[in-house]
């Protein structure tokens, strides 16, 4: 049998949702890592007196880190395998957290911020694939966008928990926490992380059928005698085709530009709202509460994406979620400096940043073929931080030159119209054509087979295979 079909066509079995769950939790502390520093920056900037400019590098130092994370490993993850990269990037991460516990000075801390970010960036490509990958054709979308709750999810817990600990420990304490929750996480993915399964059948690395009989042992199908054969095309099958060839060209564009300006607007709203709120109330416990309600806005729509991606198209869902978070953000402008009003829109702003992130990791696995799926996500994920890296800096300069924050909050609303046009121009991209990224110039109402080992009622049915695909994997 061959286990990409059954995984697809099957009820989603326990080792496959054992394996998002992972992925899930592995989510959370990411997103946590990632923002850490917007709930240390009100405290440290009191303690180490810093000044705007000084916050906002401290603040894109972890962007740094994992834009040339993006870069430089999550290709690696298409040569070397899903499962061997996590381990590695979690390595880095928990060494990047614990050099931070022990900072000295702005410095040193920016250089262990970036380090850590080396590991993340690397990181959230595979995740975003293997959650891709061993989900079924009818949840996927329900998967991923459940998984993409974990971003904002583990960023308001660990806010949460890093707000209580601050205050009875100091800033250190938070990261100290985060290395010891990463270092627990690691032992868990060696433990029980697979390899995955697109990855051995394409790549075909050494023991790839042991491999990938382990695995469908797991999830109860029967041992095979040799590998199924790569359904993909061949053009498309290295990183040219598979990433800039005709239409793939196309669609690459508009998801790399959708979203880099979503990462601008997003790492504005997460990193800046909370000392833009202590500074308006000069209370810091008020922005550290903002920078909480922000992300338990984007665990709700995260949720949301979830949910409506059984009754649309996610890009389109990703569409309205976009536009939402421009009408958002400049009712924010004009309401954040009354604290009550500006609590309730912290949630609506999470809601839609957060959630068009949660949507836009969701989106795109599906776009690329498996061969190249670690380079086309992780490249992605890499321009949209090369994007954000300037975007807290920027604010930093221009605050000091005398901007407002209600300003600040209309030009990234502005933002986040023009990821929506990509994002809507994006699913245009597809009318007409296959979902399956495997065969990407196909027609709509093609018939697409996949080569099994064995003939089973799983395998019998593949008539509609792309248009399949794209109901419920567009995402």
């Amino acid at each position: 049998m061959d286990i990409r079909e059954a995984i697809r066509t099957q009820p989603m079995r326990r080792y496959q949702i054992q394996t998002i769950v992972i992925c899930f939790l592995l989510c959370m502390v990411d997103g946590f890592e990632i923002l850490i520093m917007a709930f240390v920056a009100p405290h440290l900037s009191d303690d180490w007196n810093l000044s705007s400019v000084e916050v906002g590098y401290l603040l894109s130092a972890g962007l740094i880190g994992t834009a040339v994370g993006a870069f430089a490993l999550s290709p690696l993850a298409d040569r070397y395998g899903r499962r061997p990269m996590t381990i590695a990037c979690l390595v880095v991460i928990t060494i990047g957290m614990a050099l931070s516990t022990i900072a000295a000075d702005p410095g040193q801390l920016i250089a262990f911020r970036a380090f850590a970010g080396l590991g993340i960036g690397g990181l959230v490509a595979n995740l975003n694939i293997l959650v891709s990958e061993n989900s079924s054709d009818r949840r996927r979308g329900l998967a991923l966008g459940l998984y993409g709750a974990g971003l904002p999810g583990g960023v308001a817990l660990g806010g949460a928990i890093s707000g209580v600990l601050i205050s009875q420990f100091g800033w250190r304490s938070a990261f100290l926490f985060g290395t010891i929750v990463t270092a627990m996480l690691l032992v868990v993915v060696i433990r029980a992380m697979p390899e995955s399964i697109e990855f051995l059948v394409d790549k075909r690395p050494k023991n790839a059928l042991a491999k990938y009989n382990a695995i469908a042992e797991k999830l109860g199908y029967e041992p095979a005698q040799e590998l199924p054969e790569p359904v993909a095309a061949k053009h498309v099958r290295g990183v040219k085709g598979g990433l800039f060839a005709g239409i793939m060209g196309r669609r690459t564009i508009m998801l790399w530009i959708g979203y880099s300006c979503l990462m601008a607007s997003f790492y504005f709203a997460n990193t800046w709202t909370p000392k833009l709120l202590t500074d308006a109330t000069g209370d810091s416990g008020m922005g550290t509460t903002a920078g909480v309600l922000i992300n338990v806005g984007g665990v709700i729509g995260a949720l949301i994406f979830a949910s409506l991606t059984l009754i649309l198209r996610p890009r389109i869902v990703n569409t309205l979620l976009l536009l939402g978070g421009a009408i958002v953000f400049v009712a924010y402008a004009n309401g954040f400096e009354i604290v009550a009003l500006g609590m309730v829109l912290a949630v609506f702003v999470g809601l839609t940043a957060n959630g068009g992130v949660a949507g836009f990791y969701a989106i795109s696995p599906s776009v690329y073929p498996a061969a190249v799926r670690g380079t086309g996500v992780g490249l992605m994920i890499g321009i949209g931080r090369l994007v954000s890296i300037v975007a807290p800096i920027v604010t930093g300069y221009l605050l000091g030159a005398g901007w407002t924050p209600q300003g600040l909050y209309v030009l990234f609303g502005a933002v986040l119209v023009v990821a929506a046009v990509f994002m809507f121009g994006l699913d245009r991209s597809y009318r007409g054509r296959s979902e399956n990224p495997e065969t990407p110039d196909a027609p709509a109402t093609a018939v697409i087979e996949t080569p099994v080992s064995t003939p089973s009622p799983a395998t019998e049915r593949v008539t509609k295979g792309a248009i399949a695909a794209g109901e419920s994997t567009s995402a």
